[in-house]
């Protein structure tokens, strides 16, 4: 991919969250390796997701602290988190860390799993881990801690306990695709346990079934970007700028 497909994928990415209010603001952070080793990557500095444009994205080097430095630079949790998983996690090309609403609340439980009960909470059948180990503000050494937590290349989803949620994939239209989901699925399980009545968990057998049949379909995730990049194309072009 070319710089500024990089760029412009990524920077839809931050309107897109914004839209299905899943942000914080100007808090937390998206990135996207651009080099071969996946040290230098695309990040948000301080601006709001929903004024993100291609061009406001800043390169850093997560070997370079002196990088993440200077006007509107990144918070420091951004460099904690995004540059351990890009120096410690080969196959964290892309991530996205997110408080949204639904994913924060399972992760404010004490049982923190998202179970079978669907098609989209399948996708994440064994596919998920739980950092029961909040530490703080994901700076450098908790941001390393939770990188480590990444070292099975099946799981690409991490519930943050007492935080809220981390996306890992190999390009912006993998992660997220599995962010969006992600969301969903914990809303359709929040509600559901709110209802008070039994839950209809799927069987292992079939949750597993499930889930391989959703992942790494490249072309379902370059659909689903690019459907989505389409209404900002007419409602909000200049994100490409």
């Amino acid at each position: 991919m070319d710089h500024a497909t990089a760029r412009a994928d990524l920077a839809a990415a931050f309107r897109l969250t914004a839209r299905e209010g899943m942000h914080e603001g100007v808090a937390n952070h998206f990135s996207l390796a651009v080099n071969e080793d996946g040290t230098e990557f695309l990040i948000n500095p301080r601006k709001h997701f929903s004024r993100i444009r291609a061009s406001d994205l800043w390169v850093i080097d997560a070997n370079d602290p002196d990088s993440a430095q200077g006007a509107d630079a990144p918070d420091p949790t951004a460099w904690g988190l995004h540059a351990s998983l890009h120096r410690h996690v080969p196959h964290a090309r892309c991530a996205m860390h997110v408080h949204s609403t639904y994913a924060t609340v399972l992760a404010s439980l004490a049982d923190s799993r998202l179970p079978p009960i669907d098609q989209s909470s399948a996708i994440f059948y064994n596919r998920q881990v739980v950092d029961e180990d909040y530490g703080g503000l994901a700076l450098e050494e908790e941001g390393t801690r939770c990188a480590r937590l990444f070292q099975d290349p099946s799981v690409r989803t991490m519930i943050m306990g007492n935080h809220g949620v981390l996306f890992i994939g190999e390009t912006v239209a993998e992660t997220m695709m599995r962010m969006y989901y992600f969301e969903r699925a914990a809303r359709t399980y929040i509600l559901a346990l709110q209802t008070g009545r039994p839950l209809r968990e799927l069987s292992p057998e079939v949750a597993e079934l499930t889930a391989r049949q959703q992942e790494g379909d490249a072309a379902a995730e370059a659909d689903f970007l690019r459907g989505m990049r389409e209404v900002l194309d007419v409602e909000e072009p200049d994100y490409a700028a």
